[in-house]
């Protein structure tokens, strides 16, 4: 599946912070999409349908569920992202259920929580059978400290024997967009370790090594390619500022030095008529819990 190109045409002060709003639309309009084809060798895999009650931590905006969903599955989403979330809901629940309407949705809806795990036991006491990671891990420094405590919550209400998936970034030699990942790193050496949230390579282990600390039992894997693809320059940037990888950078100097020098790491990847081409491997981690 290829990622549609997609063009942005907000315009903001390059001097200012990003609004968490604006980033959050920024992810679900531009970039969310290039993890379609991951969302989707998934699902196959899995043979996600009817019988799936799926439980996606780090739900962002929600195309993950509303995939699954039209797939007869039935969908909880749990984010952290207060607007990640609320854009999610636009997406997956008529407007009465979800304009200043009660949370969770009502009975037979997918269900969309703002927190901590542990809160969305299924009303109706069936637990549930595929829990998702959907957000990479492995590209940001301590992504996989701060998932395990999600994990734990998650996991015991999962039925036994269930599966559960992690994702992550392939390696680098496979991601076209490493070199521009880069500048994050760059911009934030002045610490001898990563900064929290700083970009640093993906590790050939690092899926393992969260399914080891998480108590899970590793039982198949895939890469799916994920091709990175933009209308123009400044989609590219927005896109990728974006994915939260950029904002240890963003703190340590300011969002517009950031914004240019992402730009300037693009344009080996700009093609003649303007668009901007990645291609990337990402991989997925098949557990049983």
């Amino acid at each position: 599946m290829t990622p549609t190109l997609v063009r942005h045409h907000g315009q903001t002060d390059p001097s200012a912070p990003m609004d968490p709003g604006t980033r959050a639309r920024d992810w679900a309009e531009i970039q969310e999409r290039m993890l379609a084809p991951l969302y989707e060798a998934v699902y196959d895999r899995l043979e996600v349908g009817a019988g799936t009650r799926m439980l996606s931590l780090g739900c962002g905006s929600g195309l993950a569920l509303l995939i699954a969903a039209a797939r007869r599955a039935r969908v909880t989403g749990v984010d952290t992202d207060r607007e990640r979330l609320d854009l999610a809901r636009e997406r997956l629940l008529p407007e009465a259920a979800w304009d200043g309407g009660p949370d969770p949705a009502p009975a037979g809806l997918p269900q969309l929580f703002a927190g901590d795990p542990s809160a969305v036991a299924p009303a109706d006491g069936v637990p549930y059978n595929l829990l998702t990671v959907f957000s990479p891990i492995g590209c940001s420094a301590g992504d996989s400290e701060g998932l395990l405590p999600a994990l734990e919550s998650a996991l015991p209400l999962l039925a036994r024997g269930s599966s559960v998936v992690l994702t992550g970034w392939g390696p680098p030699e496979r991601c076209a967009t490493a070199a521009v990942l880069r500048v994050a790193a760059r911009l934030t050496d002045g610490a001898r370790a990563p900064r929290a949230g700083g970009w640093r390579p993906a590790r050939r282990d690092d899926l393992e090594d969260v399914a080891f600390r998480a108590g899970l039992n590793p039982n198949g894997s895939g890469r799916v390619a994920c091709p990175f693809g933009y209308a123009d320059l400044d989609s590219a940037v927005r896109g990728l500022l974006s994915t939260r990888l950029f904002d240890a950078a963003v703190r340590a100097t300011d969002r517009s030095q950031v914004e240019k020098e992402v730009a300037e790491a693009l344009h080996p990847h700009r093609r003649q008529d303007g668009t901007v081409w990645m291609p990337n491997v990402f991989r997925y981690l098949v557990c049983t819990s």
